[in-house]
């Protein structure tokens, strides 16, 4: 791997690591919903006026509509999810949840696209689930009240990214494809529709004291153009230049930065149990990609964030 692709894959890991800790700051002034589509609107938004830039055409060879349900799967429901769960969730604690992505894709695939289980990928569940109970029962009883809510939530967006990674294949590449630019927008349309009701019904009952924030409306905005836009297409570009495999290993790197950056900026700490069942989490997503699933879990990865 060149000099190049690590700087980018780490620069991607660090802005997807980013994205928890501009969701802890969104979320308590604007609200879950509010904050979610913000995001992919923005993203939507930054992603046209990439497309404009470079010069893409707008067709979309009947895959448009795909593209959009994907959007709901990939998108909608779990950036709805992640912002339910920077309610109550420090940014680490998110982000290290958010590698459990493959052990979701395993079962997923196991369950509902005859994707075969091996002794490893059983053991890097095990181990991962692990991770996840030692996360949230260890330390004060009321801290592991309010951390459960959290978890399940970050759990539904990861499952969706298990269930996206196999649709994409089927939706997309199986019909003949499509340019990855405009797959992330279509995507990000179809996020935006499905969830602009939600917000229209929410954005009213806002106080308008929230919406005067300044560093609300820059985490906004860092979350949809950056964390979004901007990264989809470093994350499309690394998958042409080295392969899914190694992109895969952005999973591992997204942890470590979600803490720091939560730990910098809002002075976040963490339990004792935190990183013990970190490092099980990790050892998990290794046991499950190392054994040929990384070109399936790549695709989970992407949203994620």
């Amino acid at each position: 791997m060149r000099t190049s692709d690590l700087l980018r894959l780490l620069l991607l890991a660090g802005i997807w690591g980013a994205s928890f800790l501009f969701m802890r700051i969104a979320v308590p002034a604007l609200g879950a919903v509010n904050t979610a589509f913000l995001r992919v609107f923005c993203g939507m938004l930054g992603l046209l006026i990439i497309m404009a830039v470079m010069r893409i055409p707008r067709r979309f060879e009947g895959k448009l509509g795909w593209a959009m349900l994907l959007g709901v799967i990939n998108s909608a429901i779990p950036f709805l999810m992640y912002c339910l769960a920077a309610r109550v969730l420090p940014a680490g604690y998110s982000a290290i949840l958010n590698a459990t992505t493959p052990l979701m894709g395993v079962i997923i695939g196991a369950a509902f696209f005859d994707e075969k289980l091996t002794i490893t990928k059983v053991l890097g569940m095990i181990a991962g689930f692990s991770g996840i109970i030692i996360i949230s029962t260890t330390g004060e009883a009321h801290l592991s009240s309010t951390l459960i809510g959290g978890i399940l939530a970050c759990l539904v967006a990861t499952a969706c990214y298990g269930f996206a990674g196999f649709l994409t294949k089927r939706w997309i590449g199986a019909r003949g494809g499509l340019d990855a630019t405009k797959v992330a927008f279509g995507s990000q349309l179809g996020a935006s529709l499905f969830l602009l009701p939600v917000f229209a019904f929410s954005a009213p009952q806002t106080p308008a004291s929230s919406w005067q924030i300044p560093e609300v409306w820059a985490s906004i905005l860092a979350i949809g153009f950056i964390c979004t836009a901007l990264a989809y297409i470093i994350y499309f570009r690394l998958l042409a230049d080295i392969g899914p495999l190694r992109t895969l290993t952005v999973t591992f790197m997204i942890p470590p930065f979600g803490i720091l950056w939560g730990w910098l900026v809002l002075g976040e700490q963490i339990n004792q149990g935190f990183i013990g069942g970190s490092l099980l989490i990790v050892c998990a997503v290794w046991l499950v990609t190392s054994n040929g699933f990384g070109k399936r879990a790549v695709v989970n990865s992407s949203a994620s964030k």
